[in-house]
């Protein structure tokens, strides 16, 4: 099949920004590229048509073998602070094709991981490890499937090679689709470079590919900034909402579309506590649960301190304005966390005692180590596994209480459970299942599992005959569950 049967249709405009904000440069071939799985559903969704290409043509276009016609590789710079601390980082082992036009004229990025040093590898080799890369895949369609904003993936190939972490891995590389890979880190990146020009040059390609609505505004970085305030407390109100962990939320992983990236040390909570801490590098509870929507403000704080001269010429006027812009973060994040809990309790207009009937229900489930998603899914009657810890007596009284309230303003249970289907999913990727999953995949080579779970995965809102599998909390508890981030 050509190339043109498949439909690419690339345009590089970011490659044509300063030299010093990316690297072109190809991936490095690979020994023995071999398909382990691609996305068709996606790859029709961006109008490209791979129905007539066998699997070894597929394992040489997204090994980086092969690459399509169009493309014009690169590897962007960008900065972050991670845990805190600032460092100047870059794609260590990622190579941006270029961007993809698909038939309604949506512009995504497709981007190879794990396909060889760059500039930016820091003495790394460059490489991935197949267990990490599909768990990216699984997560990333998983969070689509989800309702929440996130970049997808397209394919896992196997490379023919090992990569040495504390063991040996089988190499292989992810294609990931995002509508860009501009990120908080990016511009923090181009205000340290000599070039003052530089800030200037990646904002307004910002504006053009992502927002240019608000081009000709009075102030258009501070209506960027309110813009990325918005869509960020949309996406962590998203996380809270279904109980996922990114685990490594640094300045370099906060993207401006408002896009979920990088899924390293992510995992979703099964028995409900705030503290909740999956990365294996998080030593202090940085990015635990609870702290997510802090970590997103201080992470846009970060942002609007390098929009500040676009803001102002005035440096202090400039701050000043930012400043204000951001305090207004704290406020819409807890209004649109009380919105988003009514949802999943299926409550309707307002009551004065709304937050503490909700805090009455995450303080019993922590007290009594329930399951976060069953839990909502006992209250919608959608939960098909037993717990007797549904009746426990407080709980019972809380319950009372809470359909007394979900009866106010005209409401019934039934109206409440219809508003509920939509805020909480019957399953999530839990992560005794993924880990089987992965380890399934890497040792048997068996992709069963895999394609199951993507199967019952398309729409987690709706119950299908044998649920229960997939409900099913882990038998035991007895070690915590750590994540690493696979680099």
């Amino acid at each position: 099949m050509s190339e043109k049967q498949i439909g690419w249709k690339f345009d590089n405009t970011y490659a044509k920004l300063p030299d010093s904000l990316l690297t072109k440069i190809k991936p490095t071939p690979v020994k023995s590229p071999e398909t382990v799985i691609f996305n068709h559903d996606l790859s029709k969704e961006i109008g490209l048509d791979f129905s007539n290409v066998d699997n070894k043509e597929i394992a040489l276009i997204f090994s980086g073998n092969k690459l399509p016609l169009g493309t014009e590789t690169i590897s962007q710079a960008y900065a972050g602070h991670q845990f805190g601390h600032f460092t100047v980082l870059g794609d260590g082992r990622a190579h941006l094709l270029g961007e993809h036009v698909t038939q309604n004229e949506r512009r995504v990025d497709i981007q190879f991981k794990g396909s060889g040093p760059t500039p930016y590898s820091r003495n790394a080799d460059g490489r991935a490890g197949l267990g990490p890369m599909l768990r990216e895949y699984l997560i990333s369609e998983s969070m689509n499937s989800l309702g929440i904003s996130t970049t997808r993936s397209l394919a896992v190939v196997k490379t023919g090679e090992e990569v040495t972490r504390e063991t040996k891995l089988k190499g292989a590389i992810l294609t990931r689709i995002a509508s860009s890979h501009i990120r908080v880190g990016t511009f923090q990146y181009a205000l340290i470079t000599k070039d003052r020009n530089n800030l200037n040059k990646l904002f307004n390609y910002t504006i053009q590919r992502h927002y240019p609505h608000i081009k000709n505004a009075k102030s258009p970085a501070t209506e960027l900034l309110k813009i990325v305030i918005e869509k960020q407390i949309n996406l962590i109100i998203d996380w809270m909402r279904v109980g996922f962990i990114h685990g490594v939320m640094n300045t370099d992983n906060m993207t401006i579309s408002g896009e979920t990236i990088d899924y390293g040390p992510c995992a979703f909570m099964d028995t409900y506590d705030p503290k909740t801490v999956f990365s294996s590098i998080d030593l202090h509870g940085r990015y635990a649960y609870y702290n997510q929507p802090a970590i997103a403000k201080w992470n846009l704080e970060r942002f609007a301190e390098s929009l500040i001269p676009l803001i102002n010429k005035d440096e202090n006027l400039g701050l000043e304005i930012a400043s204000e812009v951001m305090n207004s973060f704290t406020e819409k994040y807890k209004r649109s966390w009380l919105e988003m809990m009514k949802k999943k309790l299926g409550l309707i207009g307002n009551d004065l005692n709304d937050q503490n009937l909700i805090l009455d229900l995450l303080t019993w489930m922590h007290k009594n180590k329930a399951d976060y998603t069953n839990t909502f899914c006992n209250l919608m009657n959608k939960l098909s596994v037993k717990n007797k810890i549904f009746n426990d007596q407080d709980f019972l009284i809380w319950k009372k209480k809470w359909e007394k309230r979900a009866a106010l303003n005209g409401n019934t249970l039934a109206n409440s459970h219809e508003i509920m289907k939509n805020a909480n999913p019957l399953l999530i990727p839990r992560n005794h299942i993924v880990e089987k999953i992965l380890r399934d995949a890497e040792e048997k080579n068996n992709l069963d599992g895999l394609n199951e779970f993507l199967k019952v995965m398309k729409d987690p809102y709706k119950t299908f005959p044998k649920i229960e599998k997939f409900q099913s909390t882990p038998h035991t508890k007895k070690e915590t569950y750590v994540t690493y981030c696979g680099t």
